[in-house]
């Protein structure tokens, strides 16, 4: 024996499982259950969407017969705090949960010049990448001083540089920029950090390499330039010492020229230096051989 018993459907129940499906920066996609299962009607849902840093409310119908209901919440600002609350619309028990939106990302690139008295602080503009930042809203430029154990807030600026003064001889400092924060220091952009390592004659620690790179390289220099400019005399030298004895090689044996035999005669070694002395005297022309005048 069995019998069948049909539950009556209860609209006061709240909706199950109510949780964040994924969050963007300007959205968030919600999902949840119906109070029951397989509704035989269309169920209206009203999503209350609370703005805990504005301090606003928005409420959104939906209307639907599944069991499982997905929403994406959208116009949400990036960095946001919101309370979320979905009941059935006859306003019976209701189920919520809080959602914080993705911040803006941090700013590219941040570097630091370091200038006679000062710094410069500079970086990508945020727009570049983030359709959702107006330049208008500008940039918080915030230090931390790990010697003194502080965090100061130095300004904030709609450029993409800005400069910092008065540093201490020996200090460590970390500098970071982001989005300027919104209503009291909320809905901030991921910040940007770098650390500048103030050493003891007030330089960074990353000019003070290229200092000592900039005097590497002021001794290397001239020194090759040196061994180039040596170089190129010594391989002049060699080549007017060759050219020179070439020179003397073709009129010493210009010199000693045959024009009978067709050939050049030369002594022994011992003679070469003392050609004019040794030569031996012309005493005739043969008649065969014609005379040729210069």
């Amino acid at each position: 024996d069995y019998v069948v018993v049909k539950m009556i459907p209860d609209n006061r129940l709240p909706p199950r499982h109510l949780h964040s499906v994924h969050t963007g920066k300007t959205f968030a996609v919600i999902k949840w259950e119906s109070p029951y299962d397989s509704p035989d009607q269309d169920m209206l849902y009203a999503v209350a969407v609370k703005d805990l840093v504005r301090k606003t409310d928005k409420i959104y119908k939906v209307k639907t017969r599944n069991s499982t209901v997905e929403y994406t919440i959208k116009k949400l600002e990036p960095g946001g705090k919101y309370h979320v609350i979905v009941q059935l619309g006859n306003m019976s028990k209701e189920s919520s949960m809080k959602i914080n939106t993705v911040p803006l990302s941090a700013p590219d690139a941040l570097k630091i010049i370091t200038e006679n008295d000062h710094i410069l602080l500079f970086w990508k503009s945020l727009a570049l990448k983030e359709s959702n930042f107006n330049e208008s809203r500008g940039y918080e430029i915030h230090m931390f001083d790990s010697l003194m154990n502080i965090t100061a807030y130095l300004g904030n600026t709609t450029e993409n540089f800005f400069k910092v003064s008065n540093l201490k001889i020996g200090h460590n400092y970390s500098f970071s920029v982001q989005a300027s924060c919104l209503y009291s220091g909320q809905m901030c952009g991921e910040p940007a950090t770098l650390l500048y390592d103030e050493l003891g004659t007030g330089e960074d620690s990353s000019m003070a390499k290229t200092g000592r790179s900039t005097d590497v390289a002021a001794i290397v220099v001239p020194v090759l330039f040196l061994l180039l400019v040596t170089l190129g005399i010594g391989f002049v030298v060699l080549y007017m010492r060759h050219r020179r004895l070439q020179n003397s090689f073709t009129a010493f044996a210009n010199s000693h020229y045959s024009s009978r035999l067709g050939s050049a005669i030369f002594s022994s070694g011992d003679d070469l230096g003392d050609e004019d002395d040794e030569a031996p005297m012309i005493t005739g022309f043969s008649d065969d051989v014609p005379m040729v005048i210069a």
